[in-house]
């Protein structure tokens, strides 16, 4: 097994951490001794606020459309080069858009799959391409994707479609990096409650949504944030490759 740093000089870079989700994993992570970059495309004031709210020291806030592959590539230099290295990528920043084939014209249907695999499909992997280059043995590169991936997105299949390729380009460089002692993983979330998805828990079909569920609610950011700190973490080694489900049994898969 490798030998990563102590916990407590861990660098963890988190993107889309201006909010919900990835808010909530730059807080844990924090908590837990790591230095925390905050990553956000356009809610600077936002990601201030997450910044100031986070415990000790050295973090940073960091801007970059993940769309434009410089900007992805410059804004991780950056970051390392304050840092001297990064040990956690979590690669967070995503975007939920609907079209119905049926019911979405062919220009807005080439605008809304393009825009979402550019954010979340090529931005991660132009983000993890920039990490790996500062990244040492221990090191943990941690993809958000969705359980959208396995039961399908009716709604919006370029969600869908993006977070099952992230799952696979998950799977495809944990058998590359670990030969350099980097895991990569996957975490599948189903519905989470932040300010994302409100809209989407509002009257009946909220409802019905929390009923999927045995425990008949959904998920608390804090808990996806408690997953990743264990797959960040030195014991995780041997989670590489794997994706795990954080759906509260909503949705099985085989």
């Amino acid at each position: 097994m490798t030998e990563p740093s102590e916990t407590v000089e861990r660098r963890a870079l988190v993107t889309g951490a201006s909010r919900g989700i990835g808010a909530a994993i730059a807080r844990r992570l924090a908590s837990e001794g790591y230095r925390v970059a905050v990553h956000y495309a356009r809610a600077g004031g936002s990601a201030a606020e997450v910044h100031a709210d986070l415990e000790g020291d050295g973090h940073v806030v960091v801007q970059a459309d993940l769309r434009d592959p410089e900007q992805a590539r410059a804004m991780v230099d950056d970051v390392a080069a304050q840092w001297g290295g990064l040990d956690v990528l979590v690669n967070n920043a995503g975007v939920f858009l609907a079209h119905p084939i049926d019911t979405t014209d062919y220009d807005e249907w080439q605008r809304i799959w393009s825009e979402t695999l550019e954010v979340n499909l090529v931005g991660p992997a132009n983000v993890t391409w920039a990490a790996v280059r500062h990244m040492g043995p221990g090191s943990r590169v941690i993809n958000v994707g969705s359980r959208g991936a396995f039961r399908g997105e009716p709604d919006s299949p370029a969600y869908g479609a993006s977070k099952a390729a992230v799952a696979a380009l998950g799977q495809s460089l944990a058998k590359d990096l670990g030969r350099r002692g980097i895991a990569v993983t996957t975490i599948a979330p189903g519905f989470v409650d932040t300010d994302m998805a409100a809209e989407a828990m509002e009257g009946e079909a909220g409802v019905a949504r929390r009923a999927e569920s045995p425990f008949g609610r959904i998920a608390h950011a804090d808990e996806v944030a408690a997953a990743v700190v264990y797959l960040a973490s030195p014991d995780a080694e041997w989670a590489s490759g794997g994706i795990l489900d954080l759906n509260g049994a909503s949705y099985l898969r085989m």
